[in-house]
C-alpha cells in the first residue's frame, strides 16, 4: 500500500480519509461515503477510482433487493483489500476459549475453539491461549503476528488496563491480562470486555451492520451489554459501561454471587435455566446439554419466560438510549426463538410505544463466535494503528 510520507495535496489527503473509512467498515457504497463525509459525488468518484487503479480496494455487487422494494439499481460495494499481515484474537468464555488468526482488514483466517476452564486459573489460560495462536499461525505456515486483540467476562479499567471485578472471573481480579499476553507473545496487545466486542462483531459482520445505534446482549453464564451509539463502540468514562448483569429485579429471591439477591444474571443466565431444568427433565446430562436441541414445551416455556425477564429489564435500557436494534447473543441468545420471543414481548409492553416501535430484537448473527469476530476487528485497528 503506497504511502504517505511527506506533506501530502489536498486531494491525497480526501483519498487517505475515504480510505480510512473503507477501511473501518464493510461494504460501503459511494453513497454512505458521500453522506459521511459531505464531499461532492465526483470528488468521492476521483477517490475511489484512484484506490481501485492501486489495488487498495475492491468493488462487488450490492445484494439485488427483491421485487416491491422500492428501490432503483443497487449501488456496488466497496471494501478494503487486505495485506499479508496477521493478527491473534482470543475469546476468554468461562469453560472455553475460542481462539483465530486474522487479517489487517478484520476478516477471519483460521480458528480454533479449547475446552477449559477459564475462571480457575488465568495463567493456564493465557498459556494455552498462547500456545493455541502460535499452533494457529504454525498451522497457516505465517510468520509472527502483529498484534493480538482478546475479550474478557470481566470489567476491565480502560485506563490501566486491569480486570476489575471480585465477583466475575474472580481470579483474574487485579490481572492485567493485556500485558500477560504481551509478555507472552512479544506482540503489542489490547483487551476489552467480551460483551463489548461481541457488539463490535455484530457490528461489522452480523446483525448490526446498517444500525447506528444498537445494543448487544451477552447472555450465557452471566450478563452484559456492548453498546454502539452513532455507529461506535461506547465503554463509558472507565470502560465499564454495559455491566448490566447485577441490575436489580425487585422481589426476587435468587442469591448472585455479588452478594445481593434478585440479580439479572442470577435470574437470567446458563446456570439458572439448567437449575429450572434439573426439576422438569431430571435424565439430562446437564454439563453436555446444548439449550438449542431443546425442542418440548416446558423447556419452550423456560426459556421464554426466562426472555421474558430479561426483556423488561432491556426495555428501560431501550428508552434511555433508543437503539434501533438488540442483539442477543451467548449462549441463551442461541437457544432459539422462544427466549427471542419473550425479549420482543417484553421489549413492545414495557418500553415506551414511541421507543418500542422502531426497535428490531434478532439472535446474533454470527451466534456464540461473536465475541472472537468482534477480536479479530479490534486487532484489525491495532494493527492498522
Amino acid at each position: 500500500m503506497p504511502r504517505t510520507t511527506g506533506r501530502l495535496s489536498l486531494r491525497d489527503r480526501t483519498r487517505e480519509e475515504v480510505y480510512g473509512l473503507i477501511c473501518a467498515s464493510r461494504d460501503l457504497t459511494r453513497t454512505a461515503l458521500v453522506e459521511r463525509t459531505r464531499l461532492s459525488g465526483s470528488t468521492i468518484n476521483h477517490a475511489v477510482a484512484r484506490l481501485l487503479a492501486e489495488g487498495r480496494i475492491v468493488e462487488s455487487p450490492a445484494p439485488v433487493k427483491g421485487p416491491g422494494s422500492g428501490s432503483g439499481r443497487p449501488g456496488t460495494l466497496l471494501n478494503a483489500v487486505a495485506s499479508a499481515t496477521r493478527t491473534g484474537a482470543i475469546d476468554f468464555g468461562h469453560r472455553h476459549l475460542r481462539v483465530a488468526l486474522g487479517d489487517d482488514m478484520g476478516n477471519v483466517v483460521d480458528e480454533i475453539i479449547v475446552p477449559l476452564n477459564v475462571d480457575q486459573s488465568p495463567e493456564r489460560a493465557l498459556d494455552v491461549a498462547a500456545e493455541s495462536l502460535r499452533g494457529l499461525a504454525g498451522r497457516q505456515g505465517v510468520g509472527p503476528i502483529a498484534c493480538v486483540a482478546a475479550g474478557v467476562p470481566a470489567p476491565i479499567d480502560a485506563a490501566t488496563g486491569l480486570a476489575s471485578s471480585n465477583t466475575t472471573l474472580s481470579n483474574w481480579s487485579g490481572m492485567s491480562p493485556g500485558r500477560e499476553l504481551e509478555q507472552r507473545l512479544g506482540v503489542p496487545a489490547l483487551v476489552r470486555n467480551d460483551a463489548s466486542i461481541g457488539a463490535l462483531g455484530e457490528l461489522h459482520h452480523g446483525a448490526g451492520r446498517g444500525h447506528r445505534d444498537f445494543l448487544y446482549i451477552k447472555a450465557s453464564h452471566g450478563i452484559g451489554a456492548g453498546l454502539v451509539a452513532n455507529g461506535e463502540l461506547y465503554q463509558g468514562g472507565a470502560g465499564f459501561a454495559g455491566e448490566i448483569g447485577h441490575i436489580i429485579i425487585s422481589g426476587r429471591p435468587e442469591l448472585c454471587r455479588c452478594g445481593n439477591r434478585g440479580c439479572l444474571e442470577a435470574v437470567v443466565s446458563v446456570p439458572s435455566v439448567k437449575n429450572q431444568l434439573v426439576h422438569t427433565h431430571p435424565h439430562l446430562d446437564l454439563e453436555e446439554l446444548d439449550l438449542a436441541l431443546l425442542d418440548d414445551p416446558i423447556s419452550a416455556r423456560i426459556l421464554n419466560e426466562m426472555g421474558r425477564t430479561l426483556g423488561v429489564v432491556l426495555a428501560g435500557l431501550c428508552d434511555l438510549m433508543n437503539p434501533t436494534l438488540l442483539v442477543i447473543g451467548g449462549e441463551l441468545g442461541s437457544s432459539g426463538a422462544e427466549l427471542i420471543d419473550g425479549v420482543r414481548a417484553s421489549v413492545k409492553r414495557f418500553a415506551q410505544p414511541s421507543t418500542s416501535q422502531v426497535i428490531e430484537v434478532v439472535p446474533a448473527e454470527l451466534g456464540q463466535r461473536a465475541e472472537l469476530v468482534g477480536a479479530v476487528q479490534l486487532a484489525a485497528t491495532l494493527a492498522r494503528a
